[in-house]
């Protein structure tokens, strides 16, 4: 498995190289299972500067989600110790798609016992009162109990809300939510529909061909490169494709991302012939979706053959409903006012 490092990143981190998506003799897609492929941002700041951050973010000198004194009080329940080696996925001072939850992982498993003082001790706090919960998800290749994931209770977030978490005492985190952009990709009729402030944009794509065909559900944009190395030795297709394919915006963990490829620009808006991957065509049109859409950003695929993707792969929170959201909740909901 290999990435080629020297493509700048455009946004994010990943806590693993994930690589696995290209086409057989060139055709777009991807059936893939690499690497945990969860967005880290591992800067945190030390909890000196976490108190000034979130205040900053919540209200104070840099106008944000209420002062700290107007949300919850402090849980009365002891600060659990794992709080001291969380990572959270969202830099602070990032904007993202409304789609993005807030998701923490730790290095090892908390006891279930030890959920509930977790979960109260991050704390978030919105500009828009959001209601919304944590909930343990179980990742793609982590452990039960290793992340969990806040997510609001309403279709995802309201753009423009500014939002702060505090990790405890050991950080936080102060981020925007940036304009609506949800993608809905339609593999019965081949076509992307990218609806955003208002305005639609029909685009064909080409998606999974029967037998590797492309996940249903809401994904979340997890990162996005200008290029990626693919190696189908990597997910078991033996020597099919070996090289770089452009534009390529991250969707799930196991390897689903949209991304250019040439046998688009004849077959997107006609026929399937992907391994699993989204295809646009090369005549631009990649580009142009790559340069719109940011991380945290929604994308929908239906009409598959296919089920529905796991909450864990990726940022597939949104295909639970909200009482399956609570019901991995050991806190339950709160109002981030």
């Amino acid at each position: 498995m290999y990435v080629d490092r020297s493509a700048r990143r455009t946004a994010g981190r990943l806590s693993a190289v994930v690589v696995a998506c290209a086409a057989l003799f060139s055709a777009a897609g991807c059936s893939a299972d690499a690497g945990s492929g969860i967005r880290v941002a591992t800067d945190a700041p030390d909890a000196g500067a976490s108190t000034a951050a979130a205040d900053k973010g919540a209200g104070g000198q840099g106008g944000g989600a209420g002062k700290a004194s107007d949300a919850r009080p402090a849980p009365s329940m002891p600060e659990p110790a794992q709080l001291a080696q969380a990572q959270v996925n969202i830099s602070d001072g990032e904007t993202v798609g409304v789609g993005m939850p807030i998701s923490v992982t730790f290095p090892q498993p908390v006891p279930a016992a030890e959920r509930k003082g977790v979960e109260s001790w991050l704390r978030v706090q919105t500009s828009s009162g959001t209601r919304g919960a944590w909930s343990w998800v179980k990742g793609h290749s982590l452990l039960d109990g290793q992340r969990v994931d806040f997510r609001p209770s309403t279709t995802y977030w309201q753009s423009g809300t500014k939002v702060a978490l505090r990790i405890g005492s050991h950080g936080a985190r102060r981020f925007t939510i940036g304009p609506s952009l949800v993608a809905t990709v339609d593999a019965r009729t081949h076509m992307m529909t990218v609806r955003t402030d208002g305005t639609a944009q029909r685009i064909p794509v080409t998606t999974g061909a029967p037998g590797t065909d492309t996940w249903n559900g809401t994904m979340v944009v997890m990162d996005k490169q200008p290029k990626v190395f693919m190696d189908s030795r990597t997910v078991g297709l033996g020597n099919t494709y070996h090289g770089y394919y452009y534009w390529a915006v991250h969707l799930t963990t196991s390897g689903t991302y949209v991304h250019q490829n040439p046998r688009a620009d004849t077959e997107a808006g006609h026929r399937n012939v992907t391994h699993g991957c989204v295809g646009l065509a090369s005549n631009g049109t990649a580009q142009r979706f790559y340069d719109r859409i940011r991380v945290g950003d929604v994308v929908t695929v239906t009409g598959a053959d296919k089920d529905t993707v796991a909450a864990g792969n990726g940022y597939g929170d949104w295909n639970l409903t909200w009482k399956q959201w609570l019901a991995h909740s050991a806190a339950g909901a709160t109002t981030t006012a």
